[in-house]
């Protein structure tokens, strides 16, 4: 499983925050499907150099957020009865509010806004 994670000590958010958007991304864009093996918590914080605490909180939040399942003794997955279509409709909310925002300081307008986004379509 590739863990190609980016954590920032800059990031204004918490580090297990930033461990549960990239898993969440991973699964919205279909790197991780529902059925997944996720590493276990352990083995994560070892590779991203951070504690096992912060990882297990990362994997409780998304758990009760019905992203993934765990059983004790046998691991973590992606919820195979996980609804996709809303992980996927979140992940794009947020990256068009950070490109609305991106684009206001930018002082485009609507109109070029979408221009810039025609070909994307095409």
């Amino acid at each position: 499983m590739n863990i190609n994670f980016i954590l920032s000590q800059s990031d204004g958010r918490a580090m297990y925050l930033q461990i549960m958007e990239q898993i969440e991304q991973r699964v919205a864009i279909g790197d991780w499907p529902p059925g997944t093996k996720l590493p276990s918590i352990r083995a994560l914080a070892i590779s991203l150099r951070v504690s096992v605490i912060t990882v297990k909180r990362a994997y409780l939040e998304l758990e009760r957020m019905g992203v993934i399942v765990t059983q004790q003794g046998k691991g973590s997955w992606i919820n195979d009865s996980l609804d996709l279509l809303s992980l996927q409709r979140q992940e794009l909310d947020g990256a068009l509010q950070k490109t609305a925002e991106l684009a206001k300081t930018l002082s485009l307008s609507k109109e070029e806004i979408l221009l810039l986004l025609n070909p994307y379509f095409e």
